[in-house]
């Protein structure tokens, strides 16, 4: 009797009610002020997705950490040396940019109570390559994640 009422209950299929993907936000297009060097920084960038993170990497070979990423990037594509970390390249020359004027090839910082400790390289589309920690690899991130929305400090023009 038991199983004869157990089979009534599970006639159907049972739906599962998932709570909606948070809301991202519709991400002005900002052209680049130098939209060639803007290109080859985005395609250098985006070809080391899956490169491993290393602390103290800086090249595709070794693994990267976040600040040897964007290092490497802006070296190899148009030889300009920018400061090794992330707090001295958030204190590097260039204007400070707000977040909808966001173009590719700006850098961006995240952190807390105001120290810098992380940098990426925003693509577009409010997305960014990153090499995000130990045991992961460069990847792309979304700004409106949680955590990057969370720790967001500021973005940086070295594109001019």
């Amino acid at each position: 009797m038991v199983v004869a009422a157990l089979a009534g209950c599970g006639g159907g299929r049972e739906t599962v009610r998932r709570a909606p993907p948070p809301a991202q936000r519709a991400w002005p297009v900002v052209s680049p002020e130098n939209p060639a060097a803007a290109n080859a920084v985005l395609m250098r960038a985006i070809s080391l997705v899956g490169t491993p993170y290393r602390y103290g990497g800086n090249t595709p070979e070794s693994g990267f950490d976040c600040s040897g990423l964007v290092n490497y990037v802006y070296r190899d594509t148009l030889a300009l040396s920018l400061p090794r970390t992330s707090r001295d390249l958030a204190a590097f020359q260039g204007p400070k940019i707000v977040p909808d004027r966001l173009a590719a090839g700006d850098l961006v910082f995240f952190g807390q109570s105001g120290n810098v400790s992380h940098v990426g390289i925003y693509v577009g589309e409010g997305r960014f390559v990153h090499a995000p920690s130990t045991g992961g690899t460069v990847r792309l991130d979304h700004l409106d994640g949680s955590y990057w929305r969370d720790h967001y400090t500021g973005t940086k023009r070295v594109l001019r």
